[in-house]
């Protein structure tokens, strides 16, 4: 797996782009033409691509509940609460296409590298909780550390919307 870590400086004022290669399993955040992260991620199966195309995040979800949509995978499934062990949103939950794809956390990891979504894009939990600071500070919603401390640990549901959306674009 590749961290998901700072590889380069880039100044906030430039604009955030992620970039998914469905082929790679690969996730890339972009400023200025450069590479400032990478990640190893888990994308749809056959059976339930994830979406190829150009989309804008503009919503994200912090400790978010799981509740099952209504789709045959799903059926028999219960909703989760946030912070529940079964809960597959984990920690963060990135919005990139409304209502029902989004970029969340896995406990999956052995799979991260494959496909093996429902359509989503899964990271690492630790990698996604840093993606999704990073989608907040280039968003224009730059929190500090104990905003983030205090989400963390008290597991309450906390909804962010950007007031600069940060593109996503997705590619096989």
């Amino acid at each position: 797996m590749v961290a998901f870590t700072l590889i380069a400086g880039a100044a906030s004022a430039d604009a955030l782009r992620l970039e998914v290669d469905l082929s790679q399993n690969e996730l890339r955040a972009v400023v200025r033409g450069q590479e400032i992260a990478r990640s190893d991620v888990s994308v749809g199966k056959d059976t339930n691509p994830t979406p190829e195309g150009s989309f804008e995040i503009r919503k994200l979800i912090w400790n978010p509940s799981w509740v099952p949509p209504n789709a045959e995978w799903a059926k028999g499934k219960s909703a989760k609460p946030p912070g529940h062990p079964e809960n597959p949103m984990k920690r963060v939950k990135i919005f990139f296409k409304q209502p029902d794809y989004y970029i969340h956390g896995t406990g999956d990891e052995d799979q991260l590298g494959s496909a093996a979504s429902h359509g989503c894009i899964r990271m690492s939990q630790e990698d996604v909780t840093s993606l999704a600071r990073m989608v907040m500070d280039y968003g224009g919603k730059p929190q500090p550390e104990p905003w983030y401390r205090r989400i963390l640990r008290r597991r309450s549901t906390q909804v962010v919307i950007l007031s600069e959306p940060v593109a996503i674009e997705i590619r096989g």
